[in-house]
């Protein structure tokens, strides 16, 4: 098993005559990554998983060894020996859940994006604030281990004052078939992967506030699965003069490209998260084809080994586990998550008008994506 690095000031603590319990909620693609990453935690117990589809949960449990599995949400949220729950259930799904499990006094860690709309995101909030719980929001990237590198080359000095961030992330489509769906998702790539780039890009600059988005969205390639972007470009501006731009494609066949960039004053860093951690492949029927796997990998691809280490999340979910063990403040949290969601509504607000958003940006649409749809720029990429 790799060590957890240090973040910051979040270096982990771990009592192991104490454990936390864990309750899954969600069963497919992101909660399998989950309890992979929380099986590596010496702190964590996972007790219990749920998923409202038949079978399952079961199936779920019966893979990774789990005890309880429910088909109900409120069974899993009265057990007394869960102290944490982790969603990782669709994104219109996130406020009700979060409510509930505050309610029922436990810690959250919210899978990205946050929830559909800016009024959801203060609700959860408010119920955590309310209930005495822990709100953490799952952005990974905060805990890839390349870009943990990269932010500490610009923390220490070695590339002077930042200039200009970049991320980018592609490949030929969501995970998660809910995704396809903008009524359930709240938008397209965007929201799916845009939603790294802002925060990376809020973790990197020490969360200077954002002034401005700017956005160019279209739908290129999968007009018939969604009316959701498969395809944007974000250009962000900080107070403090830094530049950034994020670059999302559900468009990219051959699997998964994850990269970053710092250019500053006194020199510049590159970051490609899979790029020379991988094994180059060439592969008939596609890499992991038995399997529920990032992309269509026929061809030449780009095989990881450690890819959940590689990418953050057991480092991630071993630091939420200390932050309910030890009472400390998380890394990301749901104040973070509304920051995300309300770049999110400004990038779709930039694409549908042609304008670049002043921030703060309010809003009271029910999903990014009504921004974006039923305007002369949305029928000008059909």
């Amino acid at each position: 098993m790799h060590p957890v690095q240090e973040k910051n000031d979040n270096t982990t603590h771990i009592d192991m005559n104490n454990k936390a319990g864990i309750g899954l909620i969600g069963s497919q693609f992101v909660t399998t990554i989950h309890a992979e990453s929380l099986q590596r935690v010496p702190a964590a117990e996972i007790r219990a998983v749920m998923s409202p589809t038949a079978g399952h949960a079961k199936a779920f449990a019966e893979k990774f060894g789990i005890p309880h599995h429910f088909t109900e949400l409120e069974p899993l949220l009265a057990m007394e020996d869960i102290q944490m729950v982790v969603i990782g259930a669709p994104n219109d799904l996130h406020c009700e859940i979060t409510e509930k499990a505050a309610s029922a006094g436990k810690h959250v860690v919210v899978e990205k994006p946050f929830c559909l709309n800016m009024a959801e995101a203060d609700r959860m909030i408010e119920a955590c604030k309310q209930a005495g719980v822990k709100l953490m929001y799952a952005e990974e990237l905060c805990f890839t281990p390349k870009y943990v590198r990269l932010k500490g080359l610009l923390d220490e000095g070695a590339l002077g004052d930042p200039i200009l961030l970049k991320q980018s992330e592609k490949h030929d489509g969501p995970h998660a078939p809910h995704f396809w769906d903008v009524e359930r998702s709240g938008g397209g790539v965007t929201m799916d992967m845009g939603c790294h780039a802002f925060q990376f890009f809020r973790w990197i600059n020490k969360n200077n506030p954002v002034k401005s988005v700017y956005a160019q969205m279209s739908t290129s390639l999968h007009t018939d699965k969604t009316l959701g972007d498969d395809n944007a470009v974000i250009i962000l501006e900080f107070e403090n003069g830094v530049t950034a731009v994020a670059e999302e494609s559900w468009t990219k066949p051959g699997g998964m490209d994850d990269r970053a960039e710092i250019h500053g004053t006194a020199g510049v860093a590159y970051a490609d998260v899979l790029q020379g951690n991988s094994i180059q492949t060439y592969s008939s029927k596609g890499v992991g084809y038995a399997v529920e796997k990032a992309g269509n990998t026929v061809g030449w691809s780009y095989t990881m080994y450690e890819e959940a280490w590689n990418y953050g999340f057991p480092q991630e979910m071993e630091h939420f586990v200390d932050c309910v063990l030890n009472d400390r403040k998380p890394l990301v949290t749901g104040e973070d998550g509304k920051a995300v969601l309300e770049i999110i509504f400004a990038a779709y607000e930039s694409a549908g008008t042609g304008r670049k958003v002043y921030l703060p940006f309010r809003t009271d649409a029910r999903k990014p994506i009504d921004l974006f749809q039923d305007l002369p720029s949305r029928k000008s990429v059909r």
